[in-house]
């Protein structure tokens, strides 16, 4: 082999397999390289697996930036994937990721060409080996190499953790400054200990605390005895004795905190406004401070490098024994105890090593120590010869368990430890001696055992493929973690020997290192989403968080009461996430959708009208207004509506409010974002005018004043209005000023911010061509990227939007009538995720996607069909890099643009001005009209759907029925004597105009059709509950009949069934010609009189009895009586007589809202002068179901609790079933 290095240096091979190079840089171009040329010309193992690796030792530490590969020159041998490992001892190697996922490096793909890898993060070591992941399959491992990189120097200092092994920087008394940087790097095998302190005056500061492998951000009160308070916390497996950067910073109102790469800001607290740094400690902090160690009573063992504050450099000072600087017992260089570490990293992996002889006490013991993320998994296990059995230690639910097995059947088991799955090194010692038998956990023993002696073989998490004897079956989860320091009989393992295959037996092993990796530090999991993870994934638990997702990315709260409105909701509280998926929480508000409009009501501490009660000595009365909603809420719920506005009233009586326009005014109020400006204008007046509602209006009580309150008068008058100036809002506090004199007295009230019109729900654009697109900048979703919006078309395919990089891009497009896809590529290939739809989608009603991609998983919604979801590469590229405009409704890749209309794109929870960016672009049209295609459904009750240019509401005039969605029921409790008579025209003006033919309502009167529904509730039996009489003197009367004797055409008797039984019964009756439809609940008399006369004597008895009860939703063909005396009694012909009281009796919940409703339905046939079709509803405990079919002269139904008696006569055929 010929070695020919650039910069002239000697190569020294290891002639093995795997092979050491020991070389030098060139200064001059500033990288290395290594080109082997002898023969075929590269390195080329003799053995082509996965168990050769390629080492360079650089001979100093050096800052790599760049590796580049060929294969082996003039052959079919070269790398197609590999892996890099650093170490600066030529032990304990950390694998390099790109992206912090992504282990692997493409290779070559033939023996020529340059592949070369730029590092995102700079690799600083001596040692770089490259392990061969896969090569050409038609050749072998083949591999030239060329690394790139610069010198490296640094400045180190190495702590033993004793009590005189520290560093102590004393800052100057006149120094001054309002921003502090510390830096450093470290590393470290131990979990604990102080790493770095500054302390001020009095003992406030800072610390640096290690804790279990995390750094913590401490603050110290001004006594020893105060507890420290965490700030801050980052980093994770920090004891890994590899180099970690820290940094921290300090500005005049926050801390920077830096751990690697991940940085977190923190609000310092208010008694360190005036704080500085007069002394910083390092290491054994307890014995260069009268302060006790803050947390951990253990001093920093370890090493730091490049120790910085404020540029000075506190180890060079510390060398030259500069004055201020104190130096206990550390040494200038980095002594790194070798501890050489194996990962197990999957299924097939195992160690088998050689057992000892049993000792002269017939004892065996053995130890080691392991780290992992999984609750389960097997150990290591080893046979009983003498005894013929089998012993099992593994972990099961995060426990250390020991299982003796013979036979079949567990001869022993012991438990130790708890929570194992901590990621940290647990150590482990098992021990037989004199026939007892003890496994210790951390030092504390799990159980003791009389126990024979044995010789075992031990095999580490598993063993081979090989051996399949029934004892040596894995009945337990394999182990994935990392295991050191295992001895037997007090003899350490050397696992490098192994490595070596010179001892025992390995497969898929990583060797002198632990390849556990934090995936919950920094948390991928957001809004507060729980991280928890095992050895190769983790989870958010996304509970209580009021998000979901795999990260909990996407709001499960919609943003507006206008988007509840169009769920279906009707009025209550709700939780509104105002930008979706962005930083700001959900906030509970109330949504009153009793209006055409819809109002978002956002609540603070004091709405009620508040009498002033002045202090003692004090000229101003001040008032603060707390909301119930933080201060981003408010902002963004403002600026996303389309108005919004409060209350301010102020009653007086020789209080003045605001002067005169050219006067101080004596009251103001605070108005807008933060604590707000100071506002002197009032209610229902203009912003800057200084007047109030009257002075705009021109009709105040003194027409010299601008406000009621500032005519000074002893009589109460108020200055009330609403404001409406979104800038102004909301009220922060009032300042009352003319409150103190005699005889002045004060009232005020602010009501609460009310919003309506949400300005992104409605946001949309028409897209008329397949050609038109709008253009908006690069979409920046690199690790979270969820994307929402509304579609609606008559087309069968279309792009919604796409975004493009050098390589990845993100699409979402109507593939189908029937299919919407959601594509990307991330760097791993293109990804799909297919939703279909079993209607079509371009029906032209609006169709609601949401599409979310992260680091697990991609996943799409349409309408409410199962969401879709594809798995993302466990250790693939995650970050979406894309660097083109974005395309909505069109595309740059030429594929077909979409022609419909899109409304209310959002992208991480930021909404898309659609429409402004329409105003200005050919082809595509601002605004989407045609909503109630899609909402017209939510009209209930005979309520008519009306468009609007944003949106849509419910007509409800025609309705008996009130409410958002004509769905709220208009009900009255009457008392005797009370009634409500609706009067049509006089017959009269029919008369005058003889030839005109009756208008629609006296063509309703003539009673040859009608259709009247209503609901009651009473205990009253006999009553009369509706009487409706025409000009041809027909009539018709609904009433409840205590014995069922009534002159009637038709008779439903209930037997045993009580009707006045105050439960909720609803009647509907349809009349054409001489037929008439009824649906009844119990036992009616329905009657129609077309006989003249008055009323009967009998009705006559019955309506001077009067009516106490519940009527509930009356309606008679298309008037609403009922609701027109209740809600519009001044513009209807209504006459109201006695007490009327509305309420909500008639709804079904205030009987009982917990009674099953059942109902019976019996229908039947009859002859020409009989009804064609009855209906019978009754409500009981139990559910049946009959159905009889048949013709008939007569027929009887008598109804029982429980059983149905049926009576006929002539012919009836029957099918009835019981459910």
């Amino acid at each position: 082999i010929f070695c020919v290095w650039r910069g002239g240096s000697t190569l020294h091979f290891v002639m093995q397999s795997r092979y050491r190079l020991n070389v030098t840089y060139d200064v001059i171009n500033q990288s290395f390289f290594i080109f082997l040329s002898a023969g075929a010309g590269g390195w080329s193992p003799l053995v082509s697996d996965r168990y050769q690796w390629l080492e360079v030792d650089l001979g100093e530490r050096t800052k790599i930036t760049a590796v580049a590969t060929q294969g082996r020159y003039g052959s079919s041998d070269w790398l197609t994937y590999y892996l890099l490992m650093f170490s600066d001892t030529g032990h304990n190697w950390k694998q390099y990721r790109q992206e912090d996922s992504i282990g692997s490096f493409p290779g070559n793909s033939n023996a020529d060409s340059v592949v070369q890898h730029k590092l995102q993060q700079p690799a600083i070591a001596r040692f770089l080996r490259l392990i061969p992941l896969d090569w050409n399959p038609s050749g072998r491992i083949g591999l030239r190499l060329e690394t790139y990189g610069c010198p490296y120097t640094s400045d180190v200092v190495s702590f033993d953790g004793g009590s005189s092994s520290g560093l102590v920087f004393r800052s100057p008394v006149s120094r001054r400054t309002s921003r502090d940087v510390v830096t450093l790097k470290f590393k470290t095998l131990r979990n604990s200990g102080t790493l770095l302190r500054a302390e001020g005056r009095d003992g406030l500061g800072f610390s640096l605390e290690l804790e279990k492998g995390k750094l913590l951000l401490l603050k110290q009160g001004r006594t020893s005895a105060s507890e420290p308070r965490r700030l801050a916390s980052l980093g994770s497996l920090l004891d890994d004795q590899h180099w970690h950067h820290v940094a921290v910073e300090r500005r005049s109102s926050h801390l920077n905190l830096t751990v690697d790469k991940h940085t977190e800001r923190v609000q310092i607290p208010a008694e360190f406004s005036h704080w500085d740094v007069e002394q910083l400690s390092v290491g054994a902090v307890q014995g260069f401070s009268s302060q006790k160690s803050l947390v951990s009573k253990r001093n920093f063992q370890g090493c730091l490098e490049n120790l910085l504050y404020n540029g000075h450099n506190l180890i060079e000072l510390a060398r030259n024994n500069d004055h201020q600087v104190t130096v206990g017992n550390v040494t200038f260089s980095c002594a790194e105890p070798v501890s050489v570490a194996v990962t197990f990293t999957g299924p097939q992996s195992f160690l088998q090593l050689p057992g000892a002889t049993a000792s002269s006490s017939g004892g065996v013991s053995l130890g080691f120590q392991f780290r992992t993320w999984n609750k389960a998994g097997l150990l290591l296990t080893f046979d009983l010869p003498q005894q013929g059995g089998v012993v099992w230690l593994y972990l099961s639910e995060a426990r250390l368990r020991l299982q003796i097995h013979k036979g079949g059947r567990a001869l022993l088991e012991l438990t130790a430890g708890a929570a194992l799955n901590d990621g940290q090194w647990h150590s482990v010692e098992m021990n037989s001696k004199r026939g007892r038998l003890t496994v210790a956990v951390d030092k504390e023993e799990g159980g003791i055992h009389l126990c024979p002696s044995f010789c075992p073989i031990l095999f580490c998490s598993g063993r081979p493929a090989e051996d399949t004897s029934h004892e040596c079956r894995n009945p337990f989860n394999v182990f994935q973690g990392c295991m050191r320091l295992l001895t037997l009989e007090n003899q350490n393992m050397d696992l490098i020997m192994v490595q070596q295959k010179q001892l025992g037996n390995y497969s898929n092993l990583q060797i002198d290192m632990c390849g556990i990796i934090d995936r919950c530090s920094p948390s991928r999991c957001e809004h507060g989403g729980r991280c928890s993870q095992s050895w190769t994934v983790f989870h958010c638990n996304c509970s209580d968080s009021g998000y979901s997702g795999a990260t909990c990315h996407s709001s499960v709260y919609e943003q507006s009461c206008e988007a509840y409105k169009h769920n279906g909701n009707t009025s209550g509280h709700f939780y509104i996430d105002v930008d979706g998926s962005g930083p700001i929480k959900p906030q509970l508000v109330y949504c009153n959708m009793t209006e055409e409009n819809t109002w978002m009501v956002m609540q603070h501490n004091n709405t009620e009208l508040t009498r002033v009660r002045p202090s003692p000595g004090v000229k101003q009365h001040l008032v603060h207004f707390d909301y119930s909603s933080r201060e981003e809420q408010l902002s963004v719920a403002i600026s996303q509506s389309e108005h919004c506005e409060q209350e301010l009233s102020y009653h007086c009586r020789k209080s003045r409010l605001l002067n005169t326009p050219e006067g101080s005014p004596f009251s103001w109020w605070l108005g807008g974002p933060g604590s707000g400006r100071i506002q002197t204008y009032w209610g229902g007046a203009h912003p800057g005018s200084q007047q109030c509602s009257c002075g705009l209006q021109g009709d105040c009580v003194d027409p010299q004043h601008y406000c009621n309150c500032d005519a000074d008068r002893m009589e109460w008058t108020e200055d009330s209005g609403l404001l409406t100036h979104k800038e102004s809002l909301p009220v922060r506090s009032l300042v009352l000023g003319d409150v103190q004199r005699p005889g002045s007295e004060a009232a005020y009230r602010v009501g609460p911010l009310r919003c309506r019109g949400d300005k992104n729900f409605w946001n949309a654009a028409f897209f008329d061509k397949e050609t038109s697109y709008l253009h908006f900048p690069t979409f920046h979703g690199e690790l979270s990227a969820d994307i929402s919006f509304l579609f609606k078309t008559t087309a069968s395919s279309g792009v919604f939007l796409e975004n493009l990089g050098i390589k990845d891009f993100i699409r979402i497009e109507l593939s189908s009538s029937t299919q919407v896809l959601f594509s990307f590529d991330v760097g791993n290939g293109p990804l799909e995720v297919l939703v279909e739809s079993r209607d079509p989608l371009n029906d032209n009603r609006w169709h609601r996607v949401r599409a979310e991609r992260n680091i697990k998983e991609a996943s799409l919604r349409l309408d409410d069909l199962p969401v879709a979801t594809q798995e993302a590469p466990t250790d693939g590229h995650f970050h979406l890099q894309l660097n083109s405009q974005l395309f909505i409704g069109g595309t740059a890749s030429r594929q077909k643009g979409f022609r419909g209309c899109i409304r209310s794109l959002q992208l991480n929870g930021v909404t898309l001005d659609l429409e402004e960016r329409a105003k200005i672009t050919p082809g595509v049209q601002p605004g989407c009209p045609g909503h109630c295609s899609s909402y017209g459904s939510l009209c209930q009750n005979q309520g008519r759907c009306v468009e609007r240019t944003n949106g849509f509401h419910c007509d409800c005039s025609l309705s008996a029925y009130t409410g958002v969605f004509c769905q709220t029921e208009v009900s009255a409790s009457f008392k005797p004597g009370s009634s409500v008579s609706y009067t049509f025209k006089e017959p009269y003006e029919l008369s005058r105009n003889s030839s005109a033919l009756p208008s629609s309502i006296y063509s309703d009167m003539t009673l040859r059709g009608e259709n009247v529904s209503l609901s009651f509730r009473t205990n009253q039996s006999p009553a009369l509950l509706l009487y409706v009489s025409s000009y041809y003197r027909e009539h018709l009367a609904l009433l409840v009949n205590k014995n069922g004797e009534q002159d009637v055409r038709l008779l439903f008797e209930g037997v045993g069934l009580n009707l006045a039984n105050g439960q909720l019964h609803t009647v509907t009756i349809r009349r054409l010609s001489d037929s008439v439809h009824i649906f009844s609940t119990f036992s009616l008399i329905v009657f129609v009189s077309p006989e003249s006369g008055d009323l009967d004597p009998d009705l006559a008895r019955l309506a001077s009895l009067g009516f106490a009860g519940c009527l509930s939703v009356v309606q008679f063909n298309t008037i609403s009586p009922l609701k027109a005396a209740l809600l519009h009694p001044d513009t209807s012909p209504v006459v109201i007589s006695g007490p009327l009281v509305q309420s909500n009796c008639g709804s079904a919940g205030s009987a009982n809202p917990y009674a099953e409703e059942n109902t019976h339905h019996l229908s039947s046939e009859l002859d020409d002068k009989l009804p064609p079709k009855i209906q019978l509803s009754i409500r009981e405990e139990k559910l049946h179901s009959v159905q009889l079919t048949g013709t008939t002269k007569r027929c009887t139904f008598v109804c029982h609790t429980g059983f149905l008696k049926v009576s006929l006569h002539d012919q009836l055929h029957c099918s009835t079933h019981s459910d």
